[in-house]
């Protein structure tokens, strides 16, 4: 449908819309308006993707001033969903424009003549054209209410637009970004496999001294990929890639014709024109409309200062599924060196000698020329000493610390000297005579200037593999973090301890405790943030952990025509003994006994797939374990198959795809998975796959952890946010999006279960988020598993009848409807 909101012609390309849709929309063009950010939650599986994409292209063409769309996602499958999306948007929209024009071109064509006959004979024929214009319209528009049929493939209107005004009808070109590893079409790099092993392969072929090296061999008039056919060029015995060479020798014309490109057709577009597509991605950013890709292109400097640094101010940046990007701001910031990478640092440290003493000896007027390219004399030769320095003192102070955990919370200039003697020793004064203003500045100068990812620095050095830097970088980026921000308030603890990540490996950790300080920048940057995901509830939290004022902050209901989710809180076992995982009650056989129960009794009375989500992974180990011991999982099996998620990624990946063909079998399954894990964030389990999500425990944080307690002392002390209040509302925004799993549409149904009696007290089921207290009664409250069960099998029993589609209709607005809302609501009320 194309309709106006608030004097914008929005296309969507569906046929209704439903009201939630429409409210979504709404708040969204008043924070583009008022050019300001917003907080934004939306009800799981209501097409919120979709409102976007439908809403600010829809702005773009209104506004050409306007800036490019940034769709920031979390993983590549949800990636290649936007593109999918976006495609659609675009086809409906250039074929809605096409129709719109071909309408206007009788009208516009007959104007008035000096014979009034002739005018009132062509009159009657123009009104029948233009009707039956309209007739086919609205016949295109009627054949599905859920949006234009798929091809076989399941893919919308990928690849290069056909329209001669390009794709959505003005020529847009919408792609996406993702690294080596997902771009790469040369097969010899690709069987690398891991991810560093591919950008080694990837760079030894592609870096400008490999490049040279090969010209001086005699044979660069050979033919792109003559020697293998793979995608490989061996010129005088090196090996360069033909699509990099390809798409070196194009230069200027590798320009990309207006369309939308995911993943898949990037590569075959550019293997299609021997053109490296991840280079080629990178060079068309700058022309593109729409850009798609993760959060680390945006909120990691490192990454961000390489990709998005070039974005116009008048862009509008979309965090998708950002109800957890407070932790990926911290991440971005936050260094965990441990002993065995202090010792792979001191051996790279001792090959950058070796390389530094070889290009001396072979080129050292190209050395001497790039020294005067940086910005320091023999700042080379500086860095290498301080970092050995540096690298030293960090192994004295780890060793200093491995008898006990060590918290330095408030890392200020006074307690920098204890940890890196290397910035110490240089206080009195700086390098070569040169007027800096202490040693931290030197180092954050030295840092900044000499980085091991910059290119002057490696391409003089000629190596290809900055994986065998990574220890050393990471020592350099604590270093650079702390000369940067040791002035004004600690914004950073650094912690010591024994064991780092359950190893008997002592490490020290430099913990980000400000999530806004990857963020800030781009609310200071960018005109319009928009943060949204289904569950930001609390959503008044936000503002005060990323430091910003939205100008929209607005949750939404669910419109329903059937209540299709059914949410039960379960605070007992059959026998009224509470059930819990808090900690004093998690190893209590009786508990252990009554969760087990509770599953095998829920898993016979809910067909097809069940997943169930746990606290930690240790907590499921030791349950599981138990369990086995009662003979609870060889009861569990005879109803149905058991897949448990592993930390292991290619594990998992396995697990759910034989869940995945179980449920299709009809054999039915259910899932053991963690909350926090892969699963919960990124995996869908809608229809079959999932009609119930439990949720074992409340997943609360680790609260022994140094990093939680130093971050919330400092949410305590700088923004007032009581610790309770945090944990609370970390902990309910987890188990929403664990339970959140299972329901993907209107017309798909299922359980959500929280099984711990914490959840009946209001301080905690108040914090879920609306769209699931709304079929939240008090009927389901404080259950017993027996209780619960009948209640489940009462709500299949609903659930399992046909759809009605006339009651599907009801909840689904017409262009009349909507636009006779807009007229009757001139203004939005926003929720504080």
């Amino acid at each position: 449908m194309k309709f106006n909101l608030d004097g914008l012609d929005v296309y969507f390309p569906y046929e209704r819309i439903y009201l939630e849709q429409y409210e979504y929309m709404r708040a969204l063009k008043q924070t583009l308006d008022a050019g300001g950010h917003c907080l934004l939650e939306m009800p799981t599986g209501t097409g919120k993707t979709v409102c976007l994409l439908s809403l600010i292209t829809s702005y773009q063409l209104a506004h050409p001033n306007c800036g490019k769309l940034v769709y920031c996602t979390r993983t590549v499958p949800e990636m290649n969903s936007v593109m999918e999306e976006l495609g659609t948007v675009l086809a409906y929209r250039e074929e809605r424009l096409r129709l719109d024009r071909e309408a206007e071109g009788p009208a516009s064509s007959g104007a008035g003549g000096d014979i009034e006959e002739a005018a009132s004979s062509n009159s009657n024929s123009q009104q029948q054209q233009q009707q039956q214009q309209q007739q086919q319209i609205q016949q295109r528009k009627r054949k599905r209410i859920y949006g234009p049929k798929k091809n076989k493939h399941g893919r919308h209107n990928m690849g290069p637009s056909a329209s001669p005004n390009g794709a959505g009808g003005s020529g847009a070109l919408a792609l996406c970004l993702s690294s080596r590893r997902n771009m790469c079409v040369n097969e010899r790099v690709l069987r690398q496999g891991d991810r560093e092993g591919i950008d080694a392969a990837c760079r030894s072929m592609t870096a400008p001294w490999a490049l040279e090296r090969a010209r001086k061999a005699g044979s660069a008039g050979g033919r792109p990929g003559a020697a293998s056919g793979q995608g490989e060029e061996e010129r005088g015995g090196i090996e360069t890639c033909s699509y990099y060479d390809g798409f070196s020798a194009a230069g200027e014309a590798t320009s990309m014709p207006s369309g939308v490109y995911d993943l898949e057709e990037l590569k075959k577009w550019g293997e299609g024109r021997t053109w490296c597509p991840y280079y080629l991605a990178r060079r068309a950013i700058n022309h593109a409309s729409v850009l798609v890709f993760n959060y680390q292109y945006m909120l990691d400097p490192k990454v961000a200062k390489m990709v998005s640094k070039e974005l116009e101010s008048e862009s509008i940046i979309v965090f998708d599924e950002a109800h957890n990007i407070d932790s990926v701001c911290i991440e971005a910031f936050s260094v965990t060196i441990q002993s065995r990478h202090l010792e792979q640092a001191t051996r790279s440290l001792g090959r950058l000698s070796g390389e530094i003493n070889r290009v001396k000896a072979s080129d050292g007027a190209r050395l001497q020329a790039e020294y005067r390219d940086l910005a320091f004399v023999d700042v080379l030769s500086y860095f290498q000493h301080r970092a050995c320095r540096l690298v030293s003192g960090a192994m004295g102070i780890m060793t200093d610390y491995t008898g006990t955990g060590y918290s330095m919370t408030s890392p200020r200039r006074d307690e920098i000297d204890p940890i890196y003697p290397a910035v110490a020793a240089d206080r009195g004064g700086s390098p070569g005579g040169r007027h800096e203003q202490d040693a931290v500045g030197v180092l954050a100068r030295m840092i900044t200037t000499t980085n091991l990812e910059a290119k002057p620095l490696l391409r003089t050095l000629q190596v290809p593999n900055l994986d065998d830097f990574d220890a050393l970088s990471d020592v350099a980026d604590v270093a650079s973090l702390v000369a940067t921000y040791s002035e004004g308030q600690p914004r950073f603890a650094i912690i010591i301890e024994p064991n780092v990540e359950g190893e008997q490996n002592p490490g020290i950790q430099l913990a980000c405790l400000d999530s806004s300080l990857a963020i800030a920048p781009l609310f200071k940057r960018f005109g319009s943030v928009v943060i949204t995901s289904g569950t930001l509830s609390p959503i008044d939290l936000y503002p005060k952990l990323l430091q910003f004022e939205p100008c929209v902050s607005q949750s939404f209901n669910m419109s329903t025509f059937r209540p299709c989710i059914r949410p039960l809180v379960i605070t007992k076992g059959s026998d009224q003994l509470p059930v819990s995982t808090k900690f004093d009650d998690r190893g209590d056989m009786g508990v252990v006994r009554n969760y087990g129960t509770m599953l095998v009794e829920l898993c016979g009375a809910i067909p097809d797939g069940v997943v169930a989500f746990f606290t930690s992974y240790s907590y499921m180990e030791s349950i599981v374990g138990e369990w086995d011991g009662m003979g609870i999982m060889r009861q569990l099996t005879k109803s149905k198959l058991v897949f448990i998620e592993t930390k292991d990624v290619v594990e998992t990946t396995l697990a759910l795809d034989n869940f995945r063909r179980a449920c299709d079998s009809g054999r039915g399954a259910v899932f053991l998975s963690v909350a926090r894990g892969k699963v919960s964030e990124g995996i869908n389990f809608d229809r079959h796959y999932g009609r119930a999500v439990i949720m074992f425990g409340v997943p609360f944080q680790y609260t022994l952890s140094h990093i939680l307690r130093a971050r919330l002392e400092y949410l305590q002390v700088q923004y007032q946010i009581r610790e309770q209040d945090f944990l609370n509302f970390d902990a309910l925004r987890q188990a929403s999006q664990c339970v959140g799993r299972v329901i993907r549409s209107k017309v798909d149904y299922g359980l959500m279960i929280f099984a711990d009696s914490r959840y009946n007290r209001h301080d905690k089921r108040s914090k879920l988020p609306k769209w699931i207290l709304q079929f939240l009664g008090d009927g389901q409250l404080n259950l017993s598993t027996d209780t619960a069960i009948g209640q489940v099998k009462h709500f299949l029993r609903i659930m399992a009848q046909p759809v009605d589609q006339e009651s599907l209709k009801e909840v689904l607005l017409t262009v009349e409807e909507v636009e006779s809302m807009t007229r009757s609501e001139p203004t939005l009320l926003i929720a504080e």
